[in-house]
């Protein structure tokens, strides 16, 4: 853990919250209006659900070849520099597609918002950085809370602002992510010391590269696996959800940014309140797998749910999910030194990425043959269904990971 000044280190937290809300919230402003955006501009349902799905993919994409390069970047240079660039891209990336006048534009945004949306490894590595590692689930709850809090507020502004027009929302995203990056000027410091600092290298910066990291360990190996399914389980309410819910229930931009503002409350408490008590009693790894089986547990249900009120309550099982990102985050970075914090977190986000490219595809192909008159697959909340299939088997490659690591801990004493 990096020693940083307690006054120092409580702006440094307060920071790195702010840049955890707002770049959420800058994203949940434009999830009520984006979709409508692209029906827009793609003529038709069935064409929204691709394109929605191959703009998402692209972004994924972007962040697959970036993730790793800026992780690596911040091992050298430091996390400070490469979390303000980012915050400025961002806001510059919101600016294009507040002026797009066609889907070409939108496609240019998405790839600049993948790059940019790579800090999310630097906000991590700045967490491992500045945490003991015991206190890490904890932590990285606090920002999953914050992460929360931000989709509490973005969605629900969105669908507001959204009332006045598909582009002011884009322009709203863009003032906050500007304001954030002058607040991280006067108030960010360094996490990381010179002498705990790794010279960049494109062995490790390129994406495979990178993942080489993710082998060194069996246990590590397999929460990359579960690591993998649990974003692409993810990427099904990215692709889909907004067109779900306005072809199944009937909702607009308004009801759509509460409900998703809802899940935003019921992700803070999640995160912020039961994730450190219930490690400290019951283990980082047990804590991930419920966390994985009550997140499956509510995207059948979703799937399902005929009524809007119904759907809204299967959020509650829903965001037991929550407690398995910042048990996973905690358990891999125990496995790799101080100076390799970036390039974990780097090569998290490209196995991530991956799932990002070829799952809001999946989803979005999967939705487009389920509705309409006949429908190859005739339920609409077929993606949903088989989003919660793969976040089971993500469960089960847990247990078993977990098991293996026990044993192999318990054979060391």
């Amino acid at each position: 853990m990096t020693a940083v000044a307690p006054e120092k280190r409580k702006a440094a937290l307060a920071f790195i919250f702010v840049v955890a809300v707002m770049d959420i919230l800058s994203m949940g402003l434009v999830i009520p209006v984006l979709p409508p955006l692209i029906e827009q501009f793609a003529g038709s349902p069935g064409s929204a659900g691709i394109w929605n799905g191959v703009l998402v993919a692209l972004w994924a994409g972007m962040q697959f070849v970036a993730s790793p390069v800026i992780g690596s970047l911040s091992d050298q240079y430091g996390r400070r520099p490469v979390i303000l660039i980012s915050c400025v891209g961002l806001a510059l990336d919101w600016v294009l597609m507040a002026l797009a006048p066609n889907l070409w534009w939108l496609v240019v945004g998405r790839l600049l918002g993948g790059l940019t949306s790579s800090s999310f490894t630097t906000v991590y590595a700045y967490m491992a950085d500045i945490t003991a590692p015991e206190n890490r689930a904890r932590a990285y709850g606090l920002i999953g809370a914050a992460f929360g809090g931000g989709f509490v507020i973005g969605p629900a502004l969105g669908g507001l602002l959204g009332e006045f027009g598909p582009r002011t929302p884009f322009w709203v995203a863009a003032v906050l992510s500007g304001l954030t990056a002058l607040y991280g000027w006067f108030v960010l410091p360094e996490s990381l010391p010179p002498e705990k600092r790794m010279r960049f290298s494109w062995a490790r910066a390129n994406p495979f590269g990178a993942m080489k990291l993710l082998g060194r360990h069996r246990e590590l190996t397999g929460l990359a696996g579960v690591n993998f399914l649990l974003y692409f389980a993810h990427h099904v309410f990215s692709a889909v959800f907004v067109l779900y819910a306005a072809h199944r229930y009937g909702w607009g931009p308004g009801l759509v940014g509460l409900v998703l503002a809802f899940a935003g409350v019921l992700d803070m408490i999640v995160q912020g309140v039961l994730v450190g008590p219930l490690v400290k009693r019951f283990g980082d790894r047990a804590v991930m797998v419920v966390g994985l089986f009550g997140g499956a547990l509510g995207l059948v249900a979703m799937g399902l749910a005929p009524l809007g009120w119904i759907f809204f309550l299967t959020m509650l099982p829903n965001a037991l999910w929550g407690l398995a990102m910042p048990t996973l985050q905690s358990l891999m970075t125990r496995r790799v030194g101080d100076d390799e914090q970036g390039q974990l977190q780097g090569a998290n986000m490209s196995v991530a990425s991956i799932a990002g490219v070829a799952s809001p595809l999946f989803f979005g192909w999967i939705y487009s043959i389920s509705v309409g008159q006949g429908a190859p697959v005739p339920h609409p909340g077929a993606a949903f269904v088989i989003a919660a299939g793969v976040l089971l088997l993500a469960a089960f490659i847990g247990a078993v990971t977990n098991r293996r690591a026990e044993r192999e801990e318990s054979a060391t004493v």
